[in-house]
């Protein structure tokens, strides 16, 4: 509707893709807890499924699986605090056979964090109803929800029954493919009336053993006043019923309140005490919801990004991104002890685990909220006692981090997947990606690079980097023919090869990706070594008892390394990748049409991806989107390789020839890669990164939750790449190659304590510093570097 509002019209009937998607886009969520935007007086019925998820609580249970067991740990859908429908006289409820919705709409106001539902309904005595809906997942008080329903008899009098509830027989059922595995996570304790306008009920997670509890109010009002009384029961314990008399176009107001604890909340005694105490105390749904309003505009204002111009149709779906970025995770996050869910805390996809993906999140959060960086850091963190114990497990020093992490940092990864077209249970050796722990050390890396934040590094950074280094560098082996080091045994980000053709052993290798980063991670451990002070370098090396020979192995690693370079510049994928088939692109298009997935449609057949020069994704090129061309130069240049002047775009041209574009992340990757040459295409890659989830391009996927990476890389292309920002040596530095057509981009950052406000244009680039008392920060821009202080403004021309 505006830069601001979503609409969507359901279709009539519902379509299920359709509305599944529509629920994961309207999820309302604060970081603590989400909410899809299901229809509150719709059970998971097949077309609606109602999921209420909480940061960091999982559940594990067996299973067998083509005669092998199996544990699966998921993010446990919580009883669902939606329920509420009405009913005419003795007529139908809203949600059953017989009352037709006439006309329906739903608003999503990003401003202010309110999903809103508008509808007419008719039952089969022809009374007509009009409704209006609107909710909120609290950003301020992350454990109240509200529900606000009014109703407006429009040609009728009589008497009107409202139903409200809390249901607790929900299970995780939100992925089509996991609906032969168990999924009953819940035991309920205790259900029942509280007060007099009041129910609770209390469940626990029957293997985590994580208690929860809900306490939900009910009141009716008529004209401002309370009207009507509370019985309880109808259905079941924790539901209670409201009959009123009503009159034709006179409106009733429903307003719900809810509480949510669970046991892993701090500063409390016990969750249902604290849920029904908490609730005792709300004031109304009105005030709850300015408050609300309040912190999202406080938020926003951290996360402006402004553009200006006669075509910028980007910026309603860039806030969206932000918008679902700032409730999956939020400075309620800090004290969660959670990481950042793939799917946001929008479905049930991944089971809820933290993957890769917030390497395309972090840049995002380290210049406008660095305190919930660190926080989500410490995840990573608090889990590198289980990293340790991994990497000894595989016998390996260091630390290995799991490809799939959960509760506790173990290795979550499943063992089989089913592939949906062949419907065969196909063997899954993703957890091979141990480039997941680059990703990690990157990231600490890069945050300490934004913030300077010493005492991070110190304190809890360097073991992290250091202890990934240890794995990368033990995984490396000496190999004497070639005079290099090598690595076997493992899968890049393309994830399609998962081994080579004709063979049993599981992983590929040398793979660049994985190769080039372990030069550049041991290169930091030795960086993060200089950078503490003695006293804190001695400590950690005593208590890591780092031999004084590691980092001269790790030296030696970084200058002979193994890269499958080809005389021409183009790196190989990994070792013999340049040797196998090429895939009959054009044929595979004419015949499936959407080949995205091809690793499914090959298995179908009978067939493998490891025989083809195919990837899913971008796995060569994630080296030019997380390195600058010098970065990736000077790593090179260590090895003793001298790349031609058009390596890379033609590794480019090389790759985007040969690849799928099966996760949403490709686009946000070749969108990055391909601005600098290639501006015309790399704006429809971003154009299709930005369409990830609201035109749900993977084919039904948004339903199970929105594809978070690709939510915060679309904005990333925006911030540094298109602007061309960069936080290193030190310095803010920026190269930027904006497309004029878009107009003025304008945004806000803060680095180093500082808050700095960039905009950008086709000619110019004006970088503006807050009023601060802060030392003046380091600036460059193609060539040019000066100093900023607090209160200046120093602008450089572009010359495109």
């Amino acid at each position: 509707m505006d830069t601001w509002t979503f609409r969507f019209d359901p279709a009539d009937p519902a379509d299920p893709a359709d509305e599944g998607q529509r629920e994961a886009l309207c999820t309302l969520g604060n970081g603590y807890l989400a909410t899809r935007g299901a229809v509150p007086e719709c059970d998971a019925d097949g077309t609606h499924y109602p999921g209420t998820y909480a940061a960091g609580c999982y559940n594990r249970l067996p299973d067998t699986v083509a005669g092998e067991a199996v544990e699966n740990e998921s993010l446990v859908n919580l009883p669902n605090w939606l329920p509420l429908t009405f009913r005419a006289g003795d007529g139908p409820w809203l949600g059953q056979p017989g009352a037709e919705i006439l006309d329906e709409q739903h608003e999503l106001d990003l401003r202010g964090g309110v999903l809103s539902r508008h509808l007419r309904v008719r039952d089969t005595a022809g009374r007509t109803t009009e409704v209006t809906q609107r909710r909120f997942v609290h950003m301020r008080d992350p454990h109240v929800c509200g529900l606000q329903v009014t109703l407006t008899p429009e040609d009728w009098s009589g008497t009107l029954t409202v139903r409200s509830g809390l249901d607790a027989t929900v299970s995780n059922r939100g992925v089509q493919r996991y609906r032969g595995l168990s999924d009953r996570h819940l035991t309920l304790l205790d259900a029942g009336p509280l007060a007099a306008d009041g129910v609770a009920c209390t469940v626990e997670t029957n293997q985590s053993h994580v208690r929860v509890a809900l306490a939900a109010r009910t009141r009716v009002f008529l004209g401002g006043r309370p009207v009507g009384v509370a019985g309880c029961g109808g259905r079941h314990a924790a539901e209670q019923e409201v009959t009123v008399r009503v009159s034709a176009r006179r409106r009733i107001t429903v307003d719900k309140l809810v509480t949510v604890y669970t046991s892993r909340d701090g500063a409390i005694s016990e969750p249902s005490v604290e849920a029904r105490e908490h609730l005792a105390r709300l004031p109304s749904f009105g005030t709850l919801l300015d408050e609300h309003r309040l912190a999202w505009r406080q938020l926003w204002r951290r996360f402006r990004f402004s553009l200006r111009g006669p075509e910028s149709p980007a910026l309603p779906v860039v806030r969206l991104h932000l918008f679902h970025l700032l409730q999956s995770v939020s400075d309620h996050s800090v004290d969660a002890d959670a990481g950042i869910p793939a799917r946001g805390l929008h479905g049930e996809a991944y089971r809820g685990h933290v993957l890769w993906d917030e390497l395309f999140v972090f840049p995002i959060l380290n210049l406008r909220m660095p305190t919930l960086s660190r926080a989500l850091l410490r995840y990573r963190h608090r889990r590198l006692p289980r990293a340790r114990a991994a990497a000894a497990a595989a016998g390996r020093p260091g630390a290995l981090y799991p490809w799939q992490s959960g509760s506790d940092g173990r290795e979550e990864s499943q063992r089989l997947h089913l592939n949906p077209l062949s419907g065969r249970w196909v063997p899954d050796v993703s957890r091979l990606q141990r480039h997941v722990g680059l990703a990690v050390a990157y990231n600490v890396w890069q945050y300490y690079q934004v913030t300077g934040d010493r005492e991070f590094l110190g304190r809890y950074g360097a073991e992290m980097i250091i202890e990934i280094a240890r794995y990368f560098a033990g995984l490396a082996e000496y190999d004497g023919t070639r005079d290099r080091y090598v690595i076997r045994g493992v899968m890049g980000p393309d994830e399609f090869h998962t081994g080579y053709p004709g063979t049993d052993r599981p992983g590929i290798d040398n793979n660049a990706y994985t190769n080039v980063l372990t030069v550049w991670v041991v290169l930091r451990a030795l960086d993060v070594l200089d950078a503490l002070g003695p006293d804190r370098r001695a400590e950690l090396a005593e208590t890591l008892r780092l031999d004084p020979a590691e980092p001269s192995r790790w030296e030696d690693i970084s200058r002979r390394m193994y890269v499958p370079v080809r005389p021409d510049g183009i790196i190989d994928q990994f070792e013999g990748y340049g040797d196998l088939d090429e895939l009959d692109w054009p044929a595979y298009r004419d015949r499936y049409g959407d080949i995205r997935r091809l690793d499914r449609i090959l298995e179908s057949e009978g067939g493998t991806p490891n025989r083809y020069q195919a990837s899913k994704q971008a796995d060569v090129l994630m080296l030019f989107y997380l390195l600058s061309a010098d970065e990736l130069g000077e790593l090179l240049h260590r090895l003793g390789h001298t790349l031609p002047a058009d390596a890379i775009p033609r590794n480019i041209e090389y790759y985007l020839a040969r690849t799928a574009h099966g996760s949403t992340l490709s686009a946000v990757v070749h969108a990055w890669v391909l601005a600098r040459n290639h501006r015309a295409e790399a704006l429809q890659y971003f154009v299709e990164a930005l369409d990830s989830d609201v035109a749900d391009i993977q084919g039904g996927t948004t339903a199970e939750g929105i594809h978070l990476a690709a939510m915060a890389g679309s904005v990333d292309v925006l911030q540094r790449c298109f602007a061309g920002l960069e936080t290193r040596d030190g310095a803010l530095v920026l190269n930027p190659y904006w497309p004029r057509h878009l107009g003025a981009l304008e945004f806000d950052i803060r680095y180093r304590g500082h808050r700095i406000t960039l905009s950008i244009s086709g000619d110019t680039v004006l970088v503006t510093a807050g009023a601060a008392r802060l030392p003046p920060v380091r600036l460059c821009c193609r060539g040019e570097a000066t100093e900023l202080g607090p209160g200046e403004s120093v602008q450089f021309p572009l010359k495109q």
